[in-house]
């Protein structure tokens, strides 16, 4: 995250993260206006914005009219023009870097990152531990060690106009770019993780974890921020080869876990069983950016409405996110500096009050489990 703290007032530089996000949760209608014009003004300087008339937009529903919704596929041949060197044609500003997904639905995509989405990265990225901080009075999750168990930041090359450029995952190069916030440094570094290789397989998995347990073991480890199933891999694999739970010799703060569903209620337990009885904060996040944090003991998320723009494809058609009833669902569409109404494959609940569930993938099995969920709620409370 940041290198220092700059200004002579901490709780101030702080405050500096969570404020805006504050202030869009009360009006989340008059912040997602702001942020469309800051979104169809980048949007204009494209030629993906041109051919669909960003410079005519001047309301959201202007939006929905001009801008289809897009999946991977779709976007996949403009992708393709900027790695050949037009990075006009889908981007206002130049490449920083190339990520990967993780590959959850099929196969890992290849992305472009710009400085505007890195530093979206950072802002919202830093906001559910500054948050838990301000909400705690708590600041000494900002003080100790973070553990990293990100993935490879560092994984094959990609061919572009500019000759052979090497990308990795996205939450291992997020980790590299940005590795500290005030006091907290990722232990071990993101370049002793990728110097063990980029494969994903059980064997390279433990060769992390053993470096992970053999640099940290004897830190002042405050706090975890990963992939949940990640975390517990790590957990359980320190148990059966060392015959100790984590909680033993660390005594976190929080646990701020991201990348799946029910983790306050399938994963938490677990989670605790591990660590101990440790807050757990979860984030919403994406190769393409950090999307919703907890704001407070509420098990749900808070979307970053002053950063994205989001929309939800329900049974009542495309509507904001913030108009959604409570327990309507639907698919999540979010706008970013990058891509103009992308389907990003999830589904979301709404729980009321500004308070949003994230069901999980867009497959027919979790349709199938969402809706035999709420009819056994109906039916018990």
């Amino acid at each position: 995250m940041l290198k220092q703290l700059e200004l002579s007032d901490p709780i101030e530089f702080l405050r500096t993260f969570v404020d805006p996000w504050y202030k869009s949760l009360k009006n989340p209608r008059e912040a997602e206006g702001q942020t469309l014009t800051k979104l169809v003004e980048s949007y204009t300087k494209t030629d993906y914005g041109e051919t669909y008339g960003a410079g005519k937009v001047r309301s959201f529903s202007d939006f929905q009219k001009s801008f289809p919704i897009l999946d991977y596929q779709s976007l996949f041949p403009w992708i393709e023009r900027v790695r050949h060197g037009r990075e006009k044609a889908l981007l206002s500003e130049p490449v920083e870097a190339w990520v990967m997904t993780r590959g959850t639905t099929g196969a890992s995509k290849i992305l472009p990152a710009t400085k505007s989405h890195l530093d979206l990265i950072l802002q919202c990225g830093a906001r559910a531990i500054v948050n838990f901080a301000l909400k705690a009075n708590d600041f000494d999750v900002l003080s100790g060690e973070v553990l990293n168990l990100h993935f490879p930041s560092d994984v094959n090359a990609i061919e572009t106009s500019q000759g052979e450029k090497r990308y990795g995952y996205s939450s291992g190069t997020y980790a590299r770019l940005n590795p500290g916030l005030g006091a907290a440094r990722l232990i071990p570094r993101q370049e002793d993780i990728d110097a063990l290789g980029g494969s994903t397989s059980k064997k390279d998995w433990e060769n992390r974890f053993e470096l992970v347990y053999r640099k940290a073991r004897d830190h002042d480890v405050k706090s975890l921020m990963g992939v949940t199933p990640v975390i517990e891999a790590f957990a359980g694999y320190v148990k059966k080869k060392y015959g100790v739970l984590p909680k033993e010799f660390w005594k976190l703060k929080a646990i701020f876990l991201t990348s799946v569903a029910k983790i306050q209620t399938k994963h938490g337990p677990i989670m605790k069983h591990f660590f101990g009885d440790v807050p757990i904060v979860e984030m919403y996040t994406a190769t393409e950016g950090v999307f919703a944090q907890q704001l407070d003991e509420n098990p749900y998320v808070c979307p970053n409405y002053d950063a994205f723009l989001f929309e939800a494809k329900t049974g009542d058609g495309v509507k904001p996110l913030y108009e959604m009833r409570p327990r309507e669902w639907g698919r999540i569409i979010i706008s970013t500096p990058m891509f103009p109404r992308y389907d990003i494959g999830d589904l979301v609940e709404a729980e009321g009050h500004g308070y949003f569930r994230i069901i999980g993938r867009t497959r027919i099995r979790t349709v199938l489990e969402h809706r035999l969920y709420n009819v056994l709620s109906a039916r018990f409370t």
